[in-house]
């Protein structure tokens, strides 16, 4: 099991994050349109190639790919997968990841919109440190809604029937086939 140093001297050897001007390029965040001029392709190209070889050779891959697959849903190429990629994984694994509300984690509020019971219960499990009054501000709602649907919580659990998550084997085994990459031969690390 690595230790925390090691996990630390892992990150340090991260070189996407050295490599950040490739990686968040505008280029790998969507597919080309089949009009795009040729020069636009060629240095697409040339930015997944890059992508690429920095993600083969980092000791972060598979935590990387089976935390893009599995818990949360970025954009652009991560862990040798474009979005695309990652989202014929979730697929094929039957994976769901919700997208991010980031207008309630903003506190971007709406007038006279219905409080939806789950958004309360997940904003407060998502946020157990900060106050009601805040969770409140971001739903746009009032305190006294808050209080109601956290006790409605309490006294009447959601059903949480979420599928079980897949191992990080399945995750590798089904990213090489979508991408064709060799990366199942790497070996399962820790996710």
């Amino acid at each position: 099991m690595p230790t925390s140093s090691t996990k630390i001297d892992n990150y340090a050897a991260a070189r996407c994050i050295d490599l950040a001007a490739v990686f968040q390029d505008q280029l790998l965040e969507e597919p080309l349109p089949a009009s795009a001029p040729g020069p636009v392709r060629r240095r697409q190209l040339a930015l997944i190639t890059t992508a690429q070889a920095t993600c083969r050779e980092c000791p972060l891959i598979i935590d990387c790919l089976y935390r893009a697959v599995v818990e949360y849903d970025v954009a652009g190429y991560v862990a040798g997968t474009t979005a695309a990629q990652r989202a014929q994984i979730r697929r094929r694994l039957d994976v769901t990841v919700e997208p991010e509300d980031f207008d309630s984690l903003a506190g971007v509020t709406r007038r006279n919109r219905q409080v939806n019971h789950s958004e309360v219960v997940r904003l407060r499990n998502a946020n157990p440190h900060e106050s009601l009054e805040t969770l409140a501000q971001r739903l746009g709602c009032s305190l006294s809604t808050v209080k109601r649907h956290l006790r409605r919580e309490r006294r009447e659990p959601s059903a949480r029937t979420a599928a079980p998550k897949p191992i990080v084997a399945e995750v590798i085994a089904v990213a090489a086939i979508v991408t064709g990459s060799p990366l199942a031969r790497r070996g399962p690390q820790a996710a």
